[in-house]
């Protein structure tokens, strides 16, 4: 025996998701997915998308800046990371280059030696170069280039053997 939802109509789904949408900027792939989390019918969900971006409840473009835009400040992701992320969300290469773009360059390298730093210092008690390869990790975990990584903690680690 299945579990059978009552499957909501147009104009209640589309009430729904204005104020799901109203909470936070968010992606068509994510209002897709709650589409069908709410039952609403294959066919309507075309109609549905399209009033919510007449209505401006849902500007993909809006949405990358604001997930860009929050995950390098609060989470302190690097490109790569949030590359990674809005591909997942099915953005368009126009919109992540867009977003992309949002992150200044002088913030980002700020962050970077800011974090480096902070979790080189953290792992005293280790050898040198295993603090290099653990920071190593870390930073590109984050999703930071390692292009812009290495040269940074190679001048990190001959400082702090200098002193």
């Amino acid at each position: 025996m299945g579990i059978f939802r009552k499957s909501l109509t147009p104009e209640q789904a589309t009430q729904k998701l204005k104020q799901y949408c109203g909470y936070q900027e968010r992606s068509h792939q994510e209002v897709q997915q709650k589409l069908y989390e709410l039952g609403v019918w294959k066919q309507d969900h075309d109609a549905i998308i399209a009033d919510l971006i007449e209505g401006d409840y849902l500007n993909e473009e809006r949405f990358v800046t604001a997930f860009a835009r929050g995950r390098f400040r609060l989470k302190q992701w690097g490109r790569i990371k949030i590359r990674y992320e809005l591909q997942q969300r099915r953005i368009s290469e126009y919109l992540l280059k867009k977003a992309l773009a949002e992150i200044q360059e002088e913030e980002y390298a700020v962050t970077l030696a800011k974090l480096a730093t902070e979790k080189y210092d953290s792992l005293k008690a280790e050898q040198y170069m295993v603090r290099q390869k653990k920071t190593l990790d870390y930073m590109t975990a984050k999703g930071y280039e390692m292009h812009l990584v290495r040269p940074f903690l190679e001048d990190l680690v001959r400082a702090n053997r200098l002193a």
